[in-house]
């Protein structure tokens, strides 16, 4: 049966497109990488990146002419179209969408509430520099006003601080929504290279997102399309959605081994045996500083919390909108059309 139903995939042009497009893109990289230094010897370096983004170009808009012409919504269909997807579904989606997104929001600035309560006076050096102080009377005080002591809007011009900032108790801080010198911002530096390494020259400098996989951004775009293969019926369309998650793997993969071999970047071996191209395997085989549990512990302290909780919250919208039913197929009359491609 599973021999059957891998011939009536290879002979289902919908399926052979879902596929075909991501396929040639992946190919063309691993072709082009791989032969990297000759070809820059040939061609130069000009040449090199030329070639290369006219192959990918072409691979990625044979994506999405498949994709547009001859994958959406075509059959065979996992479920009914129109339908809900099934509940255990829905919740894998909700959890790979929020740690595809979750893991995408951890590369932009933190996010932070604009308006934080602090104590009167005893922070006036953090205010001069990230905010403005709003007293109890409602009056704000810029912390990158010339005058610390002006009140915004007003005409005076001493230098003494109004009462209201030398006042004791607790006043609201305006500061910006973006946090841009948080530690939970910055990554290893240099990684993969002996410069990621602490003191020691052993230990490996790990932080945030470095902990989890070695390539976040080509896993963020994996994860989100296998979420979302999760919830249309068109098998097709599933297939194609999943094809990300591939490039991640292969290309991942194909990018650290030439970087152990010194080919357009550097792994070393210390960097090496405490990540993973896999999200999270490296931190699940207890691998890092500490085992299992404490890596674990150590990136729910380095990453950006409330980014994630966005990043969660626009899932499970997501989700909640697209699991309804009624979306994602062709009716059924156009779905034969499909096939016959």
């Amino acid at each position: 049966m599973a021999a059957a139903g891998a011939a009536a995939a290879t002979t289902n042009a919908a399926m052979r497109w879902a596929a075909g497009g991501w396929s040639l893109f992946i190919a063309e990289n691993l072709i082009l990488s791989e032969n990297r230094t000759w070809l820059i010897q040939q061609l130069g370096d000009e040449g090199y990146h030329g070639l290369y983004g006219t192959l990918s170009t072409v691979a990625m808009g044979s994506v999405a002419y498949g994709y547009r012409y001859k994958v959406r919504g075509a059959g065979p269909f996992a479920f009914a179209p129109g339908t809900r997807p099934s509940p255990p579904a829905l919740a894998a989606s909700f959890v790979l969408q929020a740690l595809a997104l979750g893991m995408a929001s951890q590369s932009a600035p933190k996010l932070q509430i604009p308006v934080e309560l602090v104590n009167g006076g005893s922070d006036d050096s953090h205010t001069a520099a990230s905010g403005s102080i709003v007293s109890a009377s409602g009056s704000i005080v810029s912390g990158s006003d010339p005058a610390p002591g002006r009140l915004a809007g007003g005409g005076g011009g001493g230098s003494t601080p109004p009462a209201a900032t030398r006042e004791s108790g607790s006043r609201f801080k305006i500061r910006c929504p973006f946090d841009f010198t948080d530690s939970r911002s910055q990554t290893g530096v240099a990684k993969g290279t002996p410069a990621q390494l602490k003191a020691d020259g052993q230990t490996v400098d790990l932080h945030g997102l470095d902990r989890v996989t070695r390539h976040p951004g080509l896993w963020s775009f994996g994860l989100l399309g296998l979420g979302n293969a999760l919830l249309v019926p068109s098998i097709p369309t599933r297939l194609w959605l999943s094809m990300p998650a591939m490039v991640a793997l292969i290309g991942g993969s194909h990018t650290d081994s030439r970087h152990r071999r010194g080919m357009g970047g550097q792994l070393c071996e210390q960097v090496d045996e405490v990540t993973s191209n896999i999200p999270f395997l490296a931190m699940l085989m207890g691998r890092q500083d500490g085992g299992v549990v404490d890596s674990f512990v150590a990136l729910g302290d380095e990453i950006k919390v409330l980014d994630g909780a966005l990043a969660a919250a626009a899932a499970a919208l997501w989700v909640a909108r697209r699991g309804r039913g009624g979306g994602g197929a062709r009716p059924p009359s156009m779905s034969g059309a499909g096939l016959a491609r």
